[in-house]
Formats: structure tokens, C-alpha cells, sequence
């Protein structure tokens, strides 16, 4: 466990900002987390459920195959979601950095689309997992790259609707309400093949990764050494983010560097000489951290999302 003293050396932001003055090449890894103070459920860990379903159990190639109307409705939620959400003060603060250090690349695990709609340089950008508005066809290799609309048919709506009655859950929400059925014809179809369904463009649990992407990950991280990886809104215990927090670490050289809304005292402990950790909200501390490079962070023109 840190000391008090190596404590206060791994949170000052004076030696922090010294570190990042010093550097050019840096990487990234993002959270969900990063996108909590937009207002968007992570629907990960406790209470991470969905109308009383696992919300993680709904994210595999099984459960669509089940039942694909509960879970597009589910990601048809989760659309409408981020499309009332706005980047917050850390994504554009992310973008600035990336337009202000040629040498940034950012990985994020995030779906929602903020960091788009937050002008981030896309040849600076990984989406590991992907976006909720690319969509794809369960079959053949027809992908629609950004489709925003919302509802995305008919028997989707109720994702869609808002609320009448604050005081009371949404009524898709609701476990207590029943849903409709929704059969598989009422369901978006892929316009090549005119036979499979369509689907998020996300990474379900137990698939992989994009190849391509992952290489060029890869490639950017064995061309130079990294100066420093900003661990943002997830832990640098788990993976991915620990393993490319390591992957990407040069011995003396190498601050990995933790921004969460808390950190472990096994995360403080695993912290080495030049590491620091932040705790707090990344919508308040990133564009602090970052200023002595980016200046002030201004909430700038999104991305157009009216569909």
C-alpha cells in the first residue's frame, strides 16, 4: 500500500503537469466511466440490470439468437440513450489533446458515439468495441457505418418514447409492464442479403475484436517508445485497459496514469515510481489535468445527430 507521502506524489498535479509537458507520445485507454457524467448507466456490475435481465447476458450472439426482439429493444434503448446525451468537459478535452499532440492515440471502450460527436480526430481514435450506430448483418458483410435513427423501425418506438410520468419508471423499464412481442419479420433486415437481421455494430461478449484494428493498436504501440497512458473511467486492473497500460509501459520512462471515479488501494498499490492516480470525475479533472496543453476546454459544435 502507498504511503501518505508517495500518495501525495502520485495525486499532485504540479508533477503531473511537469510529466505531461514532456510529452508526446501518449495513449489513452477510456471507460465507461468517461461517459457516466453524460448521465448514461453503465449497466455493468451491481444493479447492472435491464428489466430484471443481466444486462451482460443480453450482449452475446446467443441471446439475439433467442430472442432478437428483447435485445435490439434493449440496444434500441440504449441508442436513444446516447443520442439525448451530450460529450461531456472529458471527451472534448480528450479531442483537444489529440489535435494539440499528433502523437495521442486514443482507445475506447466506450459505444455511445461521444467521442465522435465530440469532433475527436478520427485517425487518432479505436472504437474497441465498437458503436451502437454501426450496423451490420448478422450473415453476410453488409455494414451501415453511422445510421442515427431513432427509432430504427416501428416495433422499436417504445425505446424511443419519453417518459409521461417522471415519478414512475419508463414503462419499457418496467419489468412489472409486459412487453409486446416483436416477431423477427417486424425486425430491420439486411437490404443485401434481404434474409438476416441486422444488429448492433458492438462487440458481444464472446466475440472478437476487430483484426485490422488491433494491429494497427499494435503497430503504433512497438513504433516508438510511449511517454505516458492515461487510464480513464476504468481500472488499470482490468483488462483491456491493464493490458495495454503494460503493453504500452517502458521501464523509467512510462507513467501510467489513473483517473476514476475510485481508486483501490490495490490500484494504489500497484502504482510504480512516476505513476499517478485521480480520483474523482473525469468531466472535472481531465480538462484540469490537461490544460497546461490544451487551455481552456470549450464546449464546441457536435456532430449533427437529428436523424
Amino acid at each position: 500500500m502507498a504511503s501518505s507521502a508517495s500518495r501525495a506524489a502520485l495525486s499532485s498535479i504540479p508533477l503531473f503537469h511537469e510529466k505531461l509537458l514532456k510529452s508526446n507520445r501518449i495513449l489513452a485507454v477510456c471507460g465507461a466511466g468517461l461517459s457516466a457524467a453524460s448521465g448514461l448507466p453503465t449497466f455493468r456490475g451491481a444493479g447492472g440490470l435491464w428489466r430484471n435481465h443481466n444486462a451482460v447476458d443480453l450482449a452475446t450472439p446467443e441471446a439475439f439468437d433467442a430472442d432478437p426482439g428483447l435485445v435490439w429493444l434493449f440496444y434500441a434503448y440504449r441508442r436513444h440513450m446516447a443520442l439525448t446525451a451530450k460529450p461531456n468537459p472529458a471527451h472534448y478535452a480528450l479531442a483537444e489533446l489529440a489535435r494539440k499532440r499528433p502523437g495521442f492515440k486514443c482507445l475506447s471502450q466506450n459505444v455511445d458515439n461521444l467521442h465522435v460527436r465530440a469532433n475527436h480526430p478520427s485517425d487518432q481514435l479505436s472504437l474497441l468495441h465498437g458503436s451502437l450506430f454501426t450496423l451490420k448483418c448478422t450473415t453476410c458483410s453488409w455494414k451501415d457505418p453511422y445510421n442515427i435513427a431513432d427509432p430504427l423501425c416501428p416495433a422499436l418506438a417504445p425505446a424511443a418514447e419519453s417518459n409521461p410520468d417522471p415519478t414512475k419508471p419508463l414503462p419499457l423499464l418496467d419489468p412489472a409492464q409486459p412487453l409486446a412481442e416483436i416477431k423477427k419479420s417486424e425486425l430491420p433486415h439486411c437490404p443485401d442479403c434481404k434474409t438476416e437481421l441486422q444488429r448492433p455494430g458492438v462487440v458481444w461478449f464472446g466475440e472478437m475484436l476487430d483484426e485490422d484494428m488491433l494491429d494497427d493498436i499494435e503497430e503504433w504501440i512497438e513504433k516508438e517508445p510511449v511517454d505516458m497512458v492515461l487510464v480513464v473511467g476504468t481500472s488499470s486492473a482490468v483488462y483491456p485497459a491493464a493490458g495495454y497500460a503494460e503493453r504500452a509501459r517502458t521501464k523509467g520512462r512510462t507513467s501510467v496514469v489513473t483517473v476514476n471515479l475510485e481508486i483501490t488501494e490495490e490500484d494504489w498499490g500497484r502504482m510504480r515510481k512516476g505513476d499517478f492516480g485521480f480520483e474523482g470525475d473525469a468531466s472535472l479533472l481531465l480538462p484540469e489535468l490537461l490544460r497546461p496543453v490544451i487551455g481552456e476546454v470549450k464546449g464546441e459544435e457536435e456532430e449533427e445527430v437529428e436523424g
